[in-house]
């Protein structure tokens, strides 16, 4: 059920989207054990994962660093319950997705998850207020609650302005800010970006990769963001690196 936008009593302004109640858990947001996954094709087997132990903690801004073919975008689509694990086990918020049918994926992904992809996804004939407004109609929020939550998705991407533009009257930064507002717009507990800055120049791609650090802390959620993008590992909490399908690294930046 919905609960609406919470408030900040001293600010005055909108800072988390409460949905589907209370966590199941208090211990991390993610937590994989073993995790495994084959590419099988008749002519051979490739091993993307090879055994991959990790917790990400609640709140936390997770970036996962690797050359192509390193695993990273696999390792997201197992998480994000995109794909099914070859062996091992997948938890989010204390729930067990390897063991979990395709429904129950789609509704937790619905209320739970939010991707950020490198290709932005957006939907050509929509506006950038009707592609931010999606997955609100997808979990049938009321309408007025939905033109509310686009309002504020809008504002915090910095792009009000804009919200009646189609995808192709925006630039490459705009419409990857659109394609944040959309995946933050139910409130979801984790965000999963897969090289959120992959298509952009350096210095639109350093906006953007801030706005996710900054939007991770004012929207409570936690996120674990594919790149090699030396921008977002500055501003990460935590750095893992993936090579050949194995961690070979974990590393934490110093405060700046």
């Amino acid at each position: 059920m919905s609960t609406g936008p919470s408030r900040d009593s001293d600010a005055g302004r909108v800072t988390r989207w409460t949905r589907g109640g209370p966590s199941k858990d208090d211990g991390p947001m993610v937590r994989v054990e073993g995790l495994a996954h084959d590419y099988v094709t008749p002519a051979h087997t490739v091993r993307a994962l090879k055994g991959i132990d990790l917790e990400v903690e609640r709140g936390y801004l997770l970036a996962v660093r690797g050359r192509s073919g390193s695993g990273k975008t696999t390792l997201l689509n197992l998480i994000g319950g995109l794909d099914r694990p070859t062996a091992g086990t997948v938890r989010v918020d204390g729930t067990d997705l390897t063991v979990m049918e395709e429904p129950e994926l789609v509704s937790l992904r619905r209320e739970k998850l939010g991707f950020v992809f490198q290709t932005f996804g957006l939907i050509p004939i929509l506006t950038a207020a009707e592609n931010v407004e999606i997955p609100l109609r997808l979990t049938r929020a009321a309408v007025a609650e939905r033109r509310q939550r686009v309002r504020i998705m809008l504002d915090l991407v910095g792009l009000r302005d804009r919200a009646d533009h189609r995808p192709h009257e925006l630039s490459g930064g705009e419409q990857q800010r659109v394609g944040i507002a959309r995946a933050l717009a139910n409130g979801p507990r984790l965000l999963l970006a897969d090289e959120p800055t992959g298509q952009l120049d350096s210095g639109t791609g350093r906006s953007i990769m801030n706005l996710l650090h900054a939007l991770v802390r004012s929207e409570a959620v936690t996120a674990i963001v594919a790149t090699h993008d030396p921008a977002l590992i500055d501003l990460a909490d935590r750095v893992v690196d993936l090579v050949d399908g194995r961690i070979v690294r974990d590393t934490r930046p110093p405060a700046s």
